[in-house]
């Protein structure tokens, strides 16, 4: 390692090695643990765009990908272990969930070339070769040091999927019929699929063994388990409930950085001094009582591009990236957080903006490396942990939101919860 990233690790290694060490109890989320990791993405190599699901006995691999702000080359390594529904390390042992090794060193990289800020990307293929996964369900890669096992510098869930049953999904109008216009439910319908060549499932199943999970994009901080409404024929109904009732916000904002001489879309202006990338984008607006307008843009996802080189992975920059909300008095009762893959969808202080009194205007700095960025703002009250659309993008049913549905099974004598279906509605 470099010697400023060797000093900032001898600073933070008893805080980290001690959250490496107690991982098993969290909950895992997509985290990078220090700031001179960046731009760390997970996705199946090729599709850049889509959750990280693999089938169980596939030929597909996942890409890893992050960078580390240092001109110098380090030694990491990467491990893998298997979570139960809740996103908890479970106590499934390597040679119970792999084929093959669960872990092993990094040694894919290449070095930035014509960028102000030094860096080195690294890659890595799940599972390596020669290995594959024996079980379903969901999973965490952890990138730690060579030397420093305990040190947890980033982790990324991922699943993998046995299709043992069928999901199907329907949006519709809420159940209740109250917000119709800002509100729409996901109802979820799980059966028996006949062309599954594994291990069936009962021929009538059996509700209580099974837990329905709905992600709406990419939050995680509003992530519903489904409540069974009751039997359609042989399928299990998970219908006509409040979980089942997302706000449908707004389409996603979104900038691009691609081109650091030029501004592109709702950027302002760029400056370069003192060896680095200033972005101030177009100031933001509240958009909740305006018109809905349809655009195409990611559902808070991120591409990383560089709009005058070959390769994006080494010739794309850093930029600090410069957030502004014009408003006369802050919120008192309550935060506003920047969510996508940009902030990791975490509503933490990495996410959250501050309010300038001088400036009049909610402010927040990011460094992104160059490409394609779509993002929310979220306001959060005070005491509440689920952000909340309307107050700054507004609720519009027109929207057009991703919802991942994942379908978990656990009978009586399991060891770990199954991933037996998923799909993306």
């Amino acid at each position: 390692m470099g010697k400023s990233i060797g000093l900032l690790f001898m600073l933070l290694a008893v805080a980290f090695a001690s959250a490496g060490s107690s991982l098993s109890a969290q909950v895992v989320t997509d985290s990078n643990w220090v700031d001179w990791v960046k731009t760390a993405t997970l996705y199946k190599n090729g599709v850049e765009l889509e959750q990280p699901v693999l089938a169980l006995g596939g030929p597909d691999k996942l890409l890893l990908r992050f960078d580390v702000l240092d001109a110098e080359v380090g030694n990491y390594r990467y491990r893998i272990k298997h979570c139960n529904s809740r996103w908890q390390v479970d106590d499934m042992e390597p040679y119970e969930f792999m084929n093959g090794f669960e872990e092993g060193a990094i040694d894919n990289y290449n070095p930035s070339f014509t960028t102000m800020q030094s860096y080195v990307n690294y890659y890595q293929y799940i599972p390596s070769a020669y290995s594959q996964f024996l079980i379903s369900g969901n999973y965490v890669v952890e990138v730690v040091l060579q030397d420093e096992p305990d040190s947890v510098l980033l982790t990324r869930r991922f699943c993998v999927v046995e299709g043992s049953v069928k999901v199907s999904a329907e949006v519709v109008a809420p159940y209740d019929n109250a917000s119709i216009f800002q509100r729409r439910g996901v109802d979820v319908m799980v059966e028996n699929n006949v062309d599954y060549a594994g291990e069936m499932m009962p021929p009538m199943l059996n509700p209580q063994f099974f837990d329905v999970v709905v992600q709406q994009n990419g939050r995680i901080d509003n992530m519903r388990s489904l409540v069974f409404g009751g039997y359609d024929r042989n399928a299990l109904a998970f219908r006509n409930h409040a979980e089942n009732v997302f706000y449908c916000g707004n389409t996603f904002r979104y900038f691009d950085i691609s081109n650091l001489r030029t501004p592109m879309y709702n950027v302002r202006k760029i400056d370069d001094f003192g060896g680095e990338w200033y972005v101030t984008l177009n100031p933001l607006e509240s958009r909740s009582a305006k018109p809905f307008i349809m655009e195409t843009a990611l559902t808070g996802g991120m591409k990383v591009n560089v709009w005058d080189r070959s390769n994006k992975q080494t010739e794309a920059d850093y930029a600090n990236v410069y957030f502004i909300l014009p408003m006369k008095y802050p919120y008192m009762n309550g935060n506003i957080h920047i969510v996508g893959d940009l902030t990791q969808w975490h509503l933490d202080g990495a996410s959250r903006m501050e309010y300038n009194p001088e400036m009049k205007a909610y402010t927040k700095m990011l460094r992104l490396k160059q490409g394609y960025y779509a993002y929310q703002l979220l306001f959060v009250p005070v005491g509440e942990t689920e952000g909340q659309t309307g107050v700054l993008e507004g609720d519009y049913y027109e929207t057009s939101n991703n919802y991942n549905i994942f379908v978990y099974y656990r009978a009586p004598n399991d060891r770990y919860d199954r991933l037996v279906a998923y799909m993306r509605r």
